[in-house]
């Protein structure tokens, strides 16, 4: 079965390390404990290591009638699910913002639309199973390292999700239209 719950991610992380499996956050384990404690942190650093396509999405900024203190002209809301910004835009084209708390400031005016590209938590029924793994990787050398006391297969499984999170990039990466590489300047060159 695929690993689609925290929980089902984390027993396998334990798994991996030997450990038992965990069926509860709160069962009094001590793998259980440890992920509780460290799984979310885990989870959201993974997911705010690259501009994952499954995590990332697009939303309207609404503008807030209180202008910004200084520097700025305006202040726009942004999402209630983000973890991290990656753009502002204004009809396509990015704009120079800056964030304050869960609010970005830039100099727009009221008619001009604001399209924030962000980083939101993705459930994890809707992970590929190439992140998942990383995920599972990642949370499997904490517990190396907590439960298992053993540095040695803390550092092989930190090992494994780094090359887990490299080949997880590259796979995402492929899931948008191929970039086609400009070379008129290169063919003029080469002709002149």
């Amino acid at each position: 079965m695929p690993a689609n719950t925290a929980i089902k991610v984390c027993s396998r992380a334990s798994i991996l390390i030997g450990g038992s499996p965990i069926s509860s956050f709160s069962e009094g384990t001590a793998e259980a404990d440890i992920c509780d404690a460290m799984y979310e942190d885990i989870a959201r650093s993974a997911l705010t290591n690259t501009r994952w396509r499954f995590a990332t999405n697009q939303a309207q900024l609404s503008r807030l009638e209180a202008a910004p203190t200084g520097r700025f002209d305006a202040a726009y809301q942004l999402p209630a699910d983000l973890i991290m910004l990656s753009a502002i835009t204004i009809n396509d084209d990015p704009i120079i913002y800056d964030t304050y708390g869960d609010k970005v400031y830039c100099d727009a005016n009221e008619a001009e639309v604001l399209i924030a590209d962000y980083i939101f938590r993705a459930d994890e029924s809707t992970w590929p199973p190439y992140f998942t793994i990383a995920v599972e990787f990642a949370m499997a050398s904490v517990l190396a390292l907590s439960a298992a006391r053993d540095g040695a297969l803390a550092n092989a499984m930190d090992q494994k999700a780094e090359m887990s999170l490299i080949k997880a990039r590259r796979l995402d990466s492929q899931q948008q239209t191929t970039r086609k590489l400009n070379t008129s300047r290169f063919i003029t060159q080469r002709l002149s």
